[in-house]
């Protein structure tokens, strides 16, 4: 692809690189990483081998890796170039900078000493998820990664049950079974879910059903990949006995009484005592 090559006022541009097929990179994106005097990113190996493919040259200059262990050496150093004049381009190792990215600190670092920060935006994959899931896009609310922990993803969860719009959240391939089943245990077995993986990739695939039944097929089987899960508002104003008693069931294998009527109680937007009734004539069945 062309680009042009101009001379950038000091500042920080964040820059959105693609989520996996290369040619989605805009040419604003491209006039930056061939511009700034400096660059920054999350994974140095990506953004080179990004620049190359789009024949973007270094020119001798160095590119700074900013990630989760690098501390803040590297924030006052990018700060403090842009100070003396410079212009600093920093990209995420794919997508939009700031989402699920440590960049959001070196944001926080600019706007502190007040230089000037603008973005060349790009591809998200919170958006392209949203764009095929088949799930409603009036409102949605990005929940990034859940807690490694059965309890404390299905606590994270619990907040998550009233939210009044389809919920966003990206998740390791290996997790993904133990997530959608924690999912349909907090949030409700019937609730429409999209796994949406490798996105603009070779083997792009959107599975599309209920949260019980993803659970199933992704518990059996864990996919390959980068994973993006949707999963749709509450929209039950009146109770499913049926999904009542399966969310039950499901509570009740690994969680005493209390605490599986506690959390299917708060699930449904219950009275306790109506679940734990439910519970006990489960126990006769």
């Amino acid at each position: 692809m062309k680009f042009d090559k101009t001379e950038l006022t000091p500042g920080l541009y964040f820059v959105g690189v693609p989520i996996g097929t290369a040619r989605d990179i805009t040419l604003r994106a491209l006039d930056t990483l061939a511009s700034a005097d400096l660059l920054a990113a999350e994974d140095t190996r990506s953004l080179r081998r990004l620049m190359e493919i789009h024949g973007v040259p270094l020119d001798g200059r160095k590119v700074l890796a900013l990630h989760d262990h690098s501390g803040t050496s590297v924030q006052e150093r990018l700060i403090a170039a842009i100070r003396e004049g410079k212009s600093v381009a920093y990209a995420s190792e794919a997508g939009m900078p700031l989402i699920a990215d440590p960049g959001f600190e070196l944001s926080r670092a600019a706007a502190e000493a007040g230089v000037m920060q603008t973005c060349a935006p790009g591809p998200s994959a919170v958006l392209t998820a949203l764009a095929l899931g088949a799930l409603p896009t009036d409102a949605f609310f990005f929940a990034g990664f859940l807690p490694n922990s059965k309890s404390a993803r299905i606590a994270a969860l619990e907040k998550l049950r009233d939210v009044p719009g389809t919920l966003v959240f990206y998740e390791s391939p290996k997790r993904l079974g133990a997530m959608l089943r924690d999912a349909a245990t907090a949030l409700g077995a019937g609730r429409k879910a999209a796994m949406c993986r490798e996105l603009t990739k070779k083997f792009e695939e959107i599975q599309r059903d209920t949260l019980e039944n993803l659970a199933e097929v992704y518990q059996a089987k864990a996919p390959k990949g980068e994973v993006v899960v949707l999963i749709d508002r509450s929209r039950s104003d009146s109770v499913n006995h049926l999904d009542l008693e399966t969310d039950l069931q499901r509570a009740l294998t690994d969680m005493s009484m209390r605490d599986a009527v506690d959390l299917v109680a708060q699930a449904h937007g219950l009275p306790r005592r109506q679940v734990y009734q439910a519970a006990l004539a489960l126990g006769k069945g």
